[in-house]
């Protein structure tokens, strides 16, 4: 087996073992909801929505799954309880596809222009500089110039964890004092990001809601310096959230999506939790793409998110189903 087939199944058991809490709960319900049943009727319809909202799908995404799988077995006439994994698979990952969910194999960078500036928002606690950091760090093993921009001026700690991460990372760090104007150190980051010819930028932000007028005008004003420097930037919107709050993490997400034009999510701490379905309510009801899943703490353990590898990971009976 080549050097690519190793890393491919050593990221597979990393995703294996960090949805494992979801999976043994999703399973297990999913089993007492057809015990005793050797079809698919409307007992066990109702018992599988159950199922789904109890493992953080959420209310409006799981009706949508029970719905196409009524159409199923409507089609199809007789669907045996044995079939229900394999039609729940298909179901939830064309729903991912739907939603703009793409299976990402690398670094997709356009080579039309460079760099190309990441925006990273979320609230304190989700794990924004952490994914910000692994980020760095993948990016620049996979050869690429990266920029941090420590922007995210309102916490004396915020400045220095970036710091840290990149001195970990191999990366400069474009930094001002605390309470300095955010967009200042946008600026700055984005000039010399482009004077030495940086590949990517990656811009931390404060994590606040609490007044969301003030965090509007404050990712605003920083796009809008951003633009002088670069007009298309920031080419995207990261959303961080911990996946670990389960609805919560919803609830965060559909905040920010009011006040600012989410692009992409990393949705993080998913190795410690059974509500890892949040991951497929959020990306259906904010209809934006999940990008990255956080898994553990090791560099590597930031993933791209595949949506079939995801989905074959709750889903499948042992882990050595394809």
């Amino acid at each position: 087996m080549g050097l690519f087939g190793l890393f491919n199944r050593k990221k597979k058991e990393t995703l294996d073992q960090g949805l494992g809490k979801t999976k043994q709960s999703l399973m297990g319900k999913l089993a007492r909801a057809v015990a005793g049943k050797s079809k698919v009727d409307d007992d066990v319809l109702d018992n599988l929505e159950e199922v789904l909202i109890t493992s953080d799908v959420g209310v409006e995404t799981t009706l949508k799954i029970i719905r196409r799988v009524e159409e199923r077995v409507a089609r199809d006439k007789y669907v045996s309880t044995a079939e229900l994994n394999g039609i729940l698979r298909d179901e939830i990952a064309s729903l991912l596809t739907e939603n703009n969910a793409r299976d990402m194999e690398g670094w997709d960078l356009p080579s039309d222009h460079k760099p190309y500036v990441i925006l990273v928002v979320g609230v304190n606690g989700v794990g924004k500089t952490t994914t910000i950091g692994k980020l760095a760090w993948q990016l620049r093993q996979a050869g690429k110039k990266v920029v941090l921009g420590a922007a995210d001026t309102f916490r004396a700690a915020a400045v220095e964890q970036i710091q840290i991460w990149g001195d970990r990372a191999g990366v400069p760090v474009v930094r001002q004092q605390m309470g300095s104007d955010p967009a200042s150190v946008a600026f700055d980051t984005l000039q010399s990001a482009k004077a030495q010819g940086a590949d990517v930028v990656l811009i931390d932000t404060a994590g606040r809601l609490h007044n969301k007028v003030g965090l509007m005008n404050e990712l605003r004003k920083i796009k809008d310096v951003m633009k002088k420097v670069m007009p298309q930037a920031p080419d995207e919107v990261l959303l961080v959230l911990d996946g670990s709050t389960g609805q919560n993490a919803f609830e965060q997400a559909k905040q920010f999506a009011a006040v600012t034009n989410i692009t992409s999510l990393a949705i993080t701490k998913l190795d410690g939790t059974a509500k890892g379905g949040v991951v497929i309510g959020i990306s259906d009801q904010l209809k934006v793409p999940v990008k990255y899943i956080g898994l553990g703490e090791g560099m590597e353990d930031l993933q791209l998110f595949n949506r079939r590898e995801f989905v074959d990971s709750l889903f499948e009976t042992n882990n050595h189903d394809s």
